[in-house]
């Protein structure tokens, strides 16, 4: 008569042991997609914050240079589009845009030096480049966040019910493709 009971139990431990590795591993993920919303929530911010220094930078930059209107329409154009970007590609091209916007504008101090000594303009400088310092620490972070859950989704066996549940691969930040050249500054 024992032998009778111990293969129901047998069989219900092994549905209760799988049941729980399958909550486990779908609370891992929802884990992870969070961590990942998380540290993409945070690449927002510092870009939030870069945005909200141009402004200032521009302003400073203006009472100098006011016939440079050509590179503040760009510089606002592109915080424009930053501020409109919803995903990682759009934020990617926007802040390509930025970035060049933002060097023609910097490029602009070397023609006036009574700008490159205003404490305004330093201070601002300043800022901007400890603001990109931030930008950088983020999108590393989200990164290696997207990295983990990018393995996580495409391991075997979670694979299987990642698939089934609809966890999809995220994508990375990556480096503008203009980067890696030098910008070109035209006055």
């Amino acid at each position: 008569m024992k032998k009778k009971n111990i293969v129901p139990v047998a069989i219900v431990a092994v549905i209760v042991i799988i049941a729980i590795w399958l909550v486990s591993g779908y609370n891992g993920l929802i884990k992870l997609e969070e961590s990942t919303d998380t540290a993409f929530a945070d690449v927002q911010v510092q870009l939030q914050r870069r945005s909200d220094l141009i402004p200032n930078l521009v302003n400073t930059v203006k009472g100098y240079a006011a016939h440079e209107t050509e590179v503040f329409a760009e510089v606002s154009n592109a915080r424009a589009k930053l501020a409109g970007a919803a995903t990682v590609d759009e934020m990617n091209a926007a802040e390509g845009e930025m970035n060049s916007a933002l060097s023609r504008l910097l490029a602009i101090s070397e023609s006036y030096p009574e700008l490159k000594s205003n404490e305004n303009f330093l201070n601002l400088q300043d800022e901007l480049a400890g603001t990109e310092n931030r930008v950088g620490t983020a999108r590393r972070d989200y990164n290696q966040t997207v990295q983990k859950y990018n393995v996580k989704i495409r391991s075997f066996p979670t694979n299987i019910f990642a698939n089934m549940l609809g966890f999809e691969k995220k994508e990375l930040f990556a480096a503008d493709e203009n980067a890696q050249s030098v910008p070109d500054v035209n006055f």
